[in-house]
């Protein structure tokens, strides 16, 4: 078996597992370097019925096409252009411009034989003023038009929520994840989602590793907003002792209140969900 790890222009890492007989590993890693592994002799008929070999993206980190089509500004695309908070000064702002070659990018999916391909929608792409303002048509079509044609390939979609880009509006509306109020604005965008895409997406996962958002957001600083206090930085806003558990708690409840709605509205239509990947330790 060969496992590759492949990174793009906007540091987003994708795994793929290809059916090899040659015992040798090849792993390349960000800035070029290639290392070589001895690993055991792994074919994929080793692997039980059912199971299942995908590929994975998020959003922010592939999509760029940061205001086109009624977009909104997300979190991370106001972020990074605040000059210091990335190194380099690098943007998502086009990324691996997925929004233009999600096509291409469907065939090269395709070309590996996976089975499943998870990927996130992108909040402020599907309402970017939040549950005040309407649904934008052109996200709800881009979003339609990657399932089905993974439909037609024979790769399950499997849909993240939430991957970290919240749009820009709830952080200066109310405060993002540290308010209480962003947990009907996430259930509004679940049930959105579960509307438009349910028919055929099978799988769920709510919010991705709302742990890491908690502690590089709230605690250290390094994610938007960009909240910490000594010792753990030197930020201009924020309280490392108590927002990092005000996130964490608005994300459970958060995640909580959509799970409940999928399960009594929408998975009687026989939908599969998987709750989260919120892994907390």
């Amino acid at each position: 078996m060969k496992i590759t790890t492949i990174l793009s222009s906007s540091c987003f890492w994708l795994f793929v597992l290809l059916n090899s007989a040659n015992p040798c590993a090849t792993v390349f890693y960000k800035g070029g370097n290639e290392k070589t592994e001895e690993l055991e002799d792994v074919k994929r008929s080793h692997f039980p019925g059912g199971f299942l070999f995908g590929v994975a993206t998020s959003s922010y980190q592939i999509e760029g096409a940061i205001l086109e089509d009624g977009k909104g500004l997300s979190d991370w695309d106001v972020f990074v252009h605040k000059n210091g908070n990335v190194e380099n000064g690098d943007t998502g702002d086009i990324a691996t411009d997925h929004y233009h070659h999600y096509m291409e990018d469907i065939e090269m999916i395709h070309s590996l034989g996976v089975d499943a391909y998870r990927f996130s929608i992108s909040w402020p792409r599907i309402l970017p003023n939040g549950k005040l303002g309407d649904v934008n048509a052109a996200g709800i079509m881009f979003y339609n038009s990657i399932i089905d044609n993974l439909l037609v390939r024979g790769i399950r979609p499997f849909v993240t929520i939430h991957h970290g880009d919240l749009p820009q509006v709830l952080h200066d509306r109310y405060g993002g994840w540290l308010s209480p109020l962003i947990q009907d604005d996430f259930v509004h965008f679940a049930e959105t989602c579960f509307k438009n895409f349910g028919d055929r997406v099978r799988y769920w996962v709510t919010i991705n590793e709302a742990n890491l958002v908690s502690e590089f957001a709230y605690e250290m600083g390094i994610f938007p907003p960009g909240h910490c206090s000594p010792p753990f930085g030197n930020c201009s806003k924020g309280n490392s002792d108590t927002e990092p558990l005000t996130a964490m708690h608005n994300m459970l409840l958060a995640h909580a209140k959509a799970s409940k709605l999928y399960r009594e509205q929408f998975q009687a239509s026989g939908w599969l969900a998987i709750s989260s990947s919120l892994r907390i330790p």
